[in-house]
């Protein structure tokens, strides 16, 4: 069977529907960075998906070919995630989507080398006869953060976001979004596919000590 990252790390993945407390481990993901309005057809958004999941669905595919990852095993692509932020503004306003910047990124499986990474790159580009210069390597060391399972739109995000921040709070933690830490969701429906009021979506933000 597939080694599942939602699964095996539900700590990550599957967080109860009430805030919690976690911290984060470096990771290595497929990054695309952009900025708009995610909901405008043709939005630098939109295009991040298919550039990430071209490259995604090189490496899990390598197998069935001549290159060959150290360490590879069998596993199911891990769910699509975001980082988000605004200019001059700590947290997000929802209300102006059109000044979100963000890095849409797609986990890599730490046997995943910067070398397989440039390799499946130009195996994408030969193949496809398609620039995916965008998609870049990151790593990213998250760190203490306050998260949540939101179900429901994304609109009705703030919700989730005040009990998280209030639990925090009660915690002795204060918020630490920063140039460098970012609103994080993580996206476990497809919502193409699934009505909004069911659309499942991890919420976290970094937060620090508030002593």
């Amino acid at each position: 069977m597939a080694f599942d990252y939602k699964k095996e790390y539900k700590q990550f993945y599957m967080p109860k529907n009430k805030p919690g407390i976690v911290e984060i481990p470096p990771m290595n993901y497929l990054a695309v960075r952009g900025s708009g309005d995610p909901n405008e057809e043709g939005s630098e958004y939109k295009q991040s998906i298919g550039l990430l999941y071209a490259i995604a669905f090189t490496i899990k595919m390598s197998k069935m070919g001549d290159h060959r990852i150290e360490g590879y095993f069998d596993y199911v692509v891990p769910p699509l995630e975001g980082f988000w932020w605004q200019d001059g503004v700590k947290g997000i306003d929802y209300s102006h989507k059109e000044n979100f910047q963000f890095i849409s990124v797609i986990r890599l499986p730490d046997f995943v080398t910067k070398a397989d990474f440039d390799w499946a790159i130009g195996e994408a580009e030969r193949k496809k006869k398609a620039d995916f210069s965008k998609v870049e390597w990151m790593t990213y060391n998250e760190g203490l953060c306050v998260q949540c399972m939101h179900i429901g739109a994304y609109d009705d995000e703030p919700k989730t976001v005040r009990l998280m921040h209030d639990f925090m709070e009660e915690q002795g933690y204060e918020l630490d979004i920063t140039e460098s830490r970012y609103h994080h969701e993580i996206y476990l429906s497809d919502a193409r596919k699934v009505a909004p009021e069911r659309l499942k979506t991890v919420l976290r933000h970094p937060i620090k000590s508030a002593l």
